[in-house]
Order: structure tokens, then sequence, then C-alpha cells
């Protein structure tokens, strides 16, 4: 019969030789036999709730956070909106769009600007000559100086009368002709306000030079851009059939989101409704709000025309680009409000991950509503609380780890 020695090393050959030919053998079973592995990883760090809440905190501390680049936001209160999503088209705005027109004949003699070039309002952009520009000039000059020197005659004859020296038929027929040359002066003044000129120019004109009396200056109506010029140097502009259109000048401060809203949807709008405008492209999402709701429906496609408005200061909503609006239908403010990049899922339960002094605790919660990029959190958050929101894919897998059994 064997001794006790030989049996001890038989065992101990047979639990090799286990441990060699099935290794997927568990670890208990391995170090019973004296070959299990006694390490200790980062999941083993993982600390249960003993309460069983489904609560685990891992251990990590703010340079570990740095260095696996876990960005974290703070949960708060915020506005969540069920918003219904429509194609749009970007349009310049109605009010902003200027077509600079001339009001008489005559040649192009100056073209200050060029398509693409900013204009401020009420900057020269042309010059014209025009022999009916200088005919009406001529004739405000001369209305004026007959009207001036009228008025000092009635003034001489109103003194003369009143110190009983003139006659009182002389003062009248002073005064008559005083009031029919202030007449034909103002008529000379509203000729040329119809021609163009502006007050400033017109009290400027018996000091401006004769070489002067024929040209005339074009002004843009506002601050924009030149998108259209539609003459060139010499061309011939005015009545007969000539081109009177000089310049189209646009405005894009602000412009208008073209929106197509089916018919069984327009009872939910009104004008003065929030609107979010995204486009593929653009990193930023513009707001505006409703300005018109079109009460005609297309009788081919059965939807109706919506038209938003939005502030555009640098110019990167370009007309002609087409867009998405999210137009909210109803809003409202809830406590919490978290990005849904912080919620990770295990199994059919919703986690996030919460910011403690040890590490970070999974915290099992129950989400609401979703508009875009955040969602509610109904329950198992609260309002302060900081939160991870990227890379929170390490944290899971942390969990997701399988941990040495005791």
């Amino acid at each position: 019969m064997a001794g006790r020695p030989t049996i001890i090393v038989i065992a101990f050959a047979a639990g090799a030789a286990i441990v060699a030919f099935a290794p997927g053998l568990s670890t208990t079973l391995q170090r019973a036999v004296g070959f299990g592995k006694q390490t200790t990883t980062a999941a083993s760090l993982v600390k249960k709730d003993a309460a069983g809440t489904g609560r685990a905190l891992i251990p990590m501390s703010d340079e570990q956070v740095k260095l696996a680049q876990i960005g974290t936001v703070t949960a708060g209160p915020a506005t969540i909106a069920k918003r219904l999503v429509v194609p749009g088209t970007i349009v310049p705005h109605a009010d902003h769009i200027v077509h600079v027109s001339v009001k008489l004949s005559g040649t192009v003699a100056d073209l200050r600007k060029n398509i693409g070039d900013d204009v401020a309002k009420d900057e020269v952009i042309a010059a014209l000559e025009s022999r009916e520009v200088a005919d009406a000039k001529s004739e405000y000059l001369a209305a004026r100086l007959t009207n001036d020197l009228q008025q000092d005659l009635s003034a001489r004859d109103k003194t003369l009368w009143d110190s009983r020296v003139g006659t009182e038929q002389q003062y009248l027929r002073s005064r008559n002709a005083a009031a029919q040359t202030g007449m034909r002066l103002n008529i000379a003044r509203q000729k040329l306000l119809a021609l163009g000129l502006g007050e400033k120019d017109i009290a400027a004109l018996p000091d401006a030079p004769e070489t002067l009396l024929r040209r005339q200056d074009v002004l843009s109506p506002i601050t924009g851009r030149v998108v259209e010029r539609k003459v060139e140097l010499g061309t011939a502009v005015g009545r007969d059939n000539l081109e009177t259109e000089l310049f189209v000048v646009v405005d894009l401060n602000r412009v208008w989101v073209e929106l197509s809203v089916a018919s069984s949807d327009l009872s939910l709008l009104k004008e003065g409704q929030p609107v979010n405008v995204t486009a593929r492209g653009l990193p930023k999402a513009a707001a505006g709000k409703i300005v018109f709701v079109s009460p005609l429906v297309d009788k081919d496609t059965r939807t109706a025309r919506v038209v938003a408005e939005i502030d555009n200061p640098d110019r990167s909503w370009r007309p002609g680009s087409f867009v998405t609006a999210a137009i909210a239908l109803n809003e409202r403010t809830v406590p919490v409000v978290i990005p849904t990049t912080a919620i990770q899922k295990i199994g059919d339960q919703q986690i996030v991950f919460v910011r403690t002094k040890e590490g970070f605790e999974k915290r099992s919660i129950v989400a609401g509503q979703k508009e875009d990029q955040s969602v509610e959190i109904v329950s198992g958050l609260a309002a302060g609380e900081i939160i991870a929101v990227s890379n929170t894919f390490s944290l899971k897998a942390e969990l997701s780890k399988p941990r040495d059994e005791d």
C-alpha cells in the first residue's frame, strides 16, 4: 500500500493536469488546487452598496479623471419643449431688399460699388450725368434768386406803406408778386426732390460749381451688401424703355426662413412661436420666431407657407440654403435636465455616473421627455449633482469587468 507522500504527489499532479487541460474552470476551483492567480485589478476595486440599492462606486482621483478625458457637467433646470420639425429655405428679409433705381434720364458717369461690396446708408454708390437734372437745378437756382429779390421788394414796400410814404396799391402788388415767386421756388424744389435730390443737396446748390449741375449722385437707401449690378459706365438709363435699376442691395443681418407645413399641423402654429433652425455644415443653431402663417393651402402639396425670422449678424445663414426648423409647440421648465451622452444602459436599466469625492458612483435614473441632445430626469438625480458626460463608456466597462470571487 502506497504511503501518504505518494498520495499527495499523485493528487498534486492530477490537479496540474486539470488546470492545464481545462483552463476555463472557475477561479474558485483553481484556487482549491493551489493554482489560482492572486491579482488585484481596477474592477476589483468597484465597491458594491451593501444595502442592495444597485449603486456602485468606481474609485478615481482627479488626475485619473483628467487622464481618462472624462467630461463632467452639473445637472440643473432647463426648458424642455415638444417640437414640430419641418424643412425650410433661407430667403432675404422682404423689408431688407432695395432695388436702387433712377428717376431721370441720363448716362452712368461713375460706379463706386461692385458686386459683393458693403455699403452704408446714404453712401454714394454711383453718379449720373443728365440734362434733365441740369435743367431742374438751373430752374431752382433762378427761382430762388427771383424769390429773394421779390421778398426784399415786398419788405421795402411794406415799410413805405407803414410810413405812409408809399401807396397801398404798390404794396399789394409787391406782396402778390412775392407770393408767386415763393410758390415757383417751392415747385422747383419739389421737382428736385422728385428727381432724387436730398435736402442737403438742394441746400448746397447755390455754392456748387457749375460743372456739377449736370451730375446726380445715387445713394444707397439702406446699409447692406451689393448683390446685383445691372449697368456699366456710359450706360443710358431712365425712361423710354431704358434700364432704370442700377443696383440691388440686401441687408442680411436678419433673414427669413420659409417653411412648408402640412395642413394637418397648421392648427398647432401661431405667430410668435419660437423656432430653432439648424443646417448641415453649420455648428450652431439659430433661434427665431414665426412672423407669418399663411391662411392659404397649396392645392397640390397640401402644405402652407410659414415664415420665421432669425438674426444673422455673421451672415452665415445664406439665402437659398436648405435648413431644418424645429417649432416649439409647448414648453415647460423641468428641475433636472442632462445631456443624453451622460446616460448609459446596463440591461434594461438606465444609469449615470455621479462624481463624488472618491470617484464616480453608478446611479439608476428614470428619464422623461427628450429634446435634441438633452433629456429630462424624472428620478434618481438631483439638481446640482455633477455627472460624467463624455467617455462614460470606460466607466461602464469597469462595472462590466468580471471581479474575482471571494
